[in-house]
């Protein structure tokens, strides 16, 4: 165990950062599991747009690597783009 303040606080914070970071992750994939379950057209750009943006964020603050948000969105807008 940390014995100096300053490393049992790192600990601390380390603890809160590493939650929000999986509840930003968890909320991100259900949105993508809704968006690939979207049969409606209008419906599945509306959430295009929610999910790019999340993922842009999970990418900025390093929660994922920025080729795999870019990834996942080329994907995901083609998928949408190829619903009738």
């Amino acid at each position: 165990m940390a014995n100096h303040k300053s490393a049992l606080k790192r600990i601390r914070s380390n603890e809160a950062k590493r939650l929000r970071n999986r509840y930003q992750a968890k909320t991100t994939r259900t949105f993508i599991k809704r968006l690939k379950n979207a049969e409606d057209k209008a419906q599945a750009q509306e959430l295009l747009k929610e999910v790019t943006s999340m993922l842009d964020k999970l990418a900025k603050k390093n929660i994922i690597h920025k080729n795999n948000a870019a990834n996942k969105k080329s994907k995901l807008t083609k998928m949408v783009n190829a619903l009738a």
